[in-house]
């Protein structure tokens, strides 16, 4: 569990964790939509060359971006197995009473498996390159105008940054409890599915009561800080666009721009 990154911040003086947390949030929205939108490998392709491409400029270890997927990996797993066998497809490679897999069944659940791990990827790029109060501070101010509408924008923008710093929190007092609870003799690897989830419920409880614990902990901080929220807040640092910043949002119309051409002028898959 230590090993997954999502969550975690990676410093370092790139090119990537120099641009503005704004243009980062918004490469990855357009990113996620055009990831969306791709409807071939073609599209894929042209995403992943992308992400190839950001990823070099970040300075971020490819080992600890491919780390996150593990995150998801049960998820990945279980939908290819789902799509393989129950994908509708003219070529039938093998059946099996009502469970057939077809050729297409194959390239589309590779499509969709590509799919999930560049959506992972990226997002896990993201949280890498960018503090959690860098975060918070980009997602306010792109939200600032649903101020008018008396949105809490603020506050959203804080629980989301408590939420990203509390992963990798959380994750290593999963491994804690886990260590004390097989220095008792406690298993968790041997037995089958359900001798496993029955052996997770000593780890859930006390795992809750630390969450808890921690989450009263911070609002007791923030009370002896004078916290008031949004009202009459400064910030240290103003965020400002670059040059960088401008050329991170050039490319991801460019890519946009390329999968919506792809995705017009191409049908097949492959």
């Amino acid at each position: 569990m230590r090993e997954v990154s999502f969550g975690q911040y990676y410093p370092a003086k790139s090119f990537v964790h120099k641009c503005d947390p704004r243009a980062k949030i918004l490469f990855l929205i357009v990113y996620i939509v055009a990831v969306f939108l791709g409807k071939n490998f073609y599209a894929l392709g042209a995403c992943a060359f992308v992400f190839v491409l950001v990823a070099a400029f970040s300075g971020v270890p490819f080992k600890s971006l491919l780390r996150s997927v593990k995150a998801v990996l049960f998820l990945l797993v279980f939908m290819t197995v789902l799509n393989l066998f129950f994908y509708k497809g003219e070529t039938i490679l093998w059946q099996w009473k009502f469970i057939k897999i077809s050729k297409e069944a194959i390239y589309y659940t590779i499509f969709l498996a590509v799919r999930l791990f560049l959506l992972v990827l990226g997002s896990s790029l993201l949280t890498l390159t960018t503090t959690p109060v860098s975060l918070a501070d980009g997602i306010e101010s792109l939200l600032s105008p649903l101020k008018l509408i008396r949105f809490p924008v603020h506050e959203l923008a804080l629980i989301m940054s408590i939420a990203l710093r509390f992963i990798p929190i959380l994750t290593d007092e999963t491994q804690r409890i886990m260590n004390a609870q097989k220095a008792r003799g406690a298993d968790f690897e041997s037995g089958g599915l359900v001798g496993r989830v029955k052996a997770i419920i000593p780890i859930l409880i006390p795992l809750l009561i630390s969450a808890f614990r921690r989450a009263d902990e911070l609002g007791d901080a923030m009370d002896a800080r004078c916290y008031s929220g949004s009202k009459v807040r400064t910030k240290y640092k103003k965020l400002t666009f670059s040059w960088r910043d401008y050329l991170a949002l050039l490319s991801c119309a460019a890519l946009l721009a390329g999968v919506i051409l792809l995705r017009i002028y191409t049908t097949a898959l492959i």
